[in-house]
């Protein structure tokens, strides 16, 4: 019998590559896939999966590329110029999506294709990484622990990490933009470094700033809380630098600075090395309250991110692939539930 088959997009990013290895360690279908062939054939003969050049922008190509796989794990951001167009065509196509967004707005987007994903049987989940598995699973713990909440607050850090070269251009693409939190079911838009907090950790204490992080999306449609914001750990030059980036925001959205910025990006290395990867940790923090002043705290100690993005992508592909799925739109914690991240080894789940 002929395994069911994943098409990776994006593959040959940094990313991409360790989702493509964790791929082959478990002896997983694939097919790789991007618009640029040296690099595809490369990766085809690092791994040994078969590869096809396709540019999104060919609806033909691209629909034929999806007809060929069960499931779609879509690594090509910034996922607001390409996740529309790739959700599309999975709907077109029968063939499940899953992507490693973070970006907030793209959830929202993909949330307005869920009765378009029951119609055509296929589950359609953006955030299946670091972006957003922790801060989820996390947010419907608490939820469970506090069924009255109505308060959710979250917050993350790292050690010894660094950005990929995607990530940081993701980043580019928001600046200018301030940041967001949910309020009373509603997004609202803050300027970025005016919500500064300090959050313990456990093993440590540091100052956290708000960011507009997936999780004011996601974590309203797994756990129904109202009011939600997310800190992420900063240093004080960071805070300054938000935000002097407020008073300057009309000239970071300026479309040359933007490409200017991203080509001094793509000067530096792809990514954290394996080393960094391997000793570096992520820590998450969640509180939640209701009106009558109860509140829960909890805390998460895991593996480095891009390490956990490329194993949870995996997992939740393997889960989508025995048959365990929900059609239309999902969170991860909603279909796989608040345990899921314990799923991977050093994760070390405490109620504070």
């Amino acid at each position: 019998m002929t395994k069911p088959t994943i098409i990776l997009y994006g593959s040959y990013g940094y990313t991409g590559k360790l989702i493509a290895r964790e791929c082959r360690s478990r002896n997983l279908s694939v097919i790789l896939s991007g618009r640029n062939k040296e690099a595809l054939q490369k990766q085809g003969d690092d791994t040994g999966y078969a590869f096809e050049v396709v540019d999104m922008s060919d609806a033909a190509a691209l629909n034929n590329l999806l007809q060929k796989g069960a499931l779609l794990i879509h690594c090509a951001g910034p996922f607001q110029y390409t996740a529309r167009q790739m959700v599309e065509a999975c709907v077109a196509t029968g063939t499940h999506y899953t992507d490693i967004t973070g970006e907030y707005g793209v959830f929202e987007t993909l949330a307005a294709y869920g009765e378009k994903g029951k119609d055509a049987g296929i589950m359609i989940m953006p955030g299946t990484g670091f972006d957003v598995v922790p801060t989820d699973c996390l947010a419907l713990y608490l939820k469970n622990r506090l069924p009255a909440a109505n308060h959710l607050l979250l917050a993350f850090a790292m050690s010894k990490g660094g950005l990929s070269r995607g990530t940081a251009k993701t980043s580019i693409e928001g600046l200018g933009r301030g940041s967001m939190i949910r309020k009373d079911g509603k997004l609202l838009p803050v300027p970025l470094g005016e919500n500064v907090m300090e959050v313990d950790f456990g093993s440590f204490k540091t100052k956290a700033l708000n960011i507009p992080w997936g999780d004011i999306s996601t974590a309203w449609r797994s756990t129904g809380i109202p009011n939600i914001a997310v800190y992420m750990g900063a240093s004080d030059k960071m805070i300054r630098s938000a935000k002097m980036i407020t008073y300057f925001g009309w000239l970071v959205r300026l479309r040359w600075v933007k490409e200017y910025l991203k080509r001094r990006i793509d000067r530096r290395p792809p990514g954290p090395t394996a080393e960094r990867r391997a000793s570096g940790k992520s820590f998450l923090w969640g509180k939640v309250w209701d009106d009558d002043g109860n509140q829960c705290i909890s805390t998460l100690e895991t593996i480095n991110g891009y390490s956990l993005t490329a194993k949870t992508s995996v997992l939740i592909a393997e889960r989508i692939l025995q048959g365990d799925f929900v059609p239309g739109y999902q969170t991860p914690a909603m279909v796989y539930g608040p345990d899921l991240i314990l799923a991977l080894d050093h994760t070390i789940r405490v109620d504070r």
